[in-house]
């Protein structure tokens, strides 16, 4: 069952918790703006698995084969104490009632509205998982390397529209990519990268070593969630492969032309697919449970 109508469910039972995962969120982002970009990341990598019931906060035990570990997530995936913190802010006051897929969908909302991206109302009542998947988490996140043909399948087995995807895919107008995962692209010479750009990117990503030395997904604003990720697109300066195969000649071309005209098109698209992706298979009623602590099972 979706979280069609439960905007207002924690009104009695916990009036401030909006209002507390906000002040946690904003502490966090205020001291370093790059965590926007990583909540955005967290509760999509959440909700792609198992659907969006912090699955992804749990931790290693003997009995679960944490999600942290998967490919995907490993050595890259960040913010897993900030929802913990928030989580314990909201626990002084209300134990027991918000769950923590709750705050990682807030959290997300929050965090877009902070780096001058849109804001949406959330959806609410969502309840934590008891399980994760390893397995899972290898094989249904949309991946770096991915085609057109992939992105648009992965993201229509969640329910999600290919102009969902395109949308969503803008969250890359904030955050940082990782050497190994932009090489290929920047040394192809290939007739889809502009030669400025990627000369400026070999700076810091040699052809070898230095895996992990970080470049921003969008040079002109990194820290401004906005649709300036659309427009280094035209102009062949995507940093991953799937995010310039977005326009490529491809059933996706439209779409990123649009929104590279249009910030006000991009940004009410970008609200309505983080709400429809926020309604990916949660947890409801009886299902599952409120963790007291993100990481762990009660």
């Amino acid at each position: 069952m979706p979280c069609t109508t439960f905007f207002h469910i924690y009104d009695r039972t916990c009036p401030n918790a909006l209002i507390t995962i906000r002040t946690s969120i904003r502490k966090a982002i205020s001291s370093e703006r790059r965590m926007a970009a990583s909540l955005i990341r967290l509760h999509f990598h959440d909700c792609f698995v198992q659907g969006c019931d912090a699955s992804l906060l749990l931790d290693e035990t003997p009995t679960i084969v944490s999600e942290k570990t998967a490919l995907p997530n490993l050595g890259s995936v960040r913010g897993f104490g900030i929802i913990e913190d928030a989580k314990r802010e909201v626990e002084k006051t209300c134990p027991g009632v918000v769950s923590c897929a709750d705050i990682l969908a807030v959290a997300a909302r929050d965090a877009s509205t902070l780096v001058g991206g849109p804001s949406w109302t959330v959806k609410l009542a969502r309840r934590d998982s008891t399980t994760a998947s390893h397995t899972l988490a290898e094989t249904d996140l949309p991946g770096p390397f991915d085609p057109l043909s992939r992105l648009i399948s992965g993201f229509a087995n969640k329910g999600l529209s290919t102009r969902d995807m395109v949308a969503l895919s803008g969250s890359h107008s904030i955050g940082q990519a990782q050497c190994f995962l932009f090489r290929d692209r920047i040394y192809s010479n290939g007739t889809d990268i502009d030669a400025g750009f990627a000369s400026t990117r070999r700076r810091q990503c040699p052809q070898e070593d230095q895996n992990g030395n970080l470049a921003p997904l969008d040079l002109v604003t990194p820290n401004q969630l906005d649709n300036n990720y659309f427009k280094n697109l035209r102009q062949r300066k995507g940093l991953l492969q799937s995010d310039q195969v977005l326009l490529r000649g491809g059933s996706t071309d439209d779409i990123v032309l649009e929104y590279s005209n249009s910030p006000r098109a991009f940004a009410s698209d970008f609200a309505a697919a983080m709400i429809k992706m926020g309604d990916i298979s949660p947890l409801t009623g009886q299902n599952g449970i409120i963790r007291t602590v993100c990481g762990a099972i009660n």
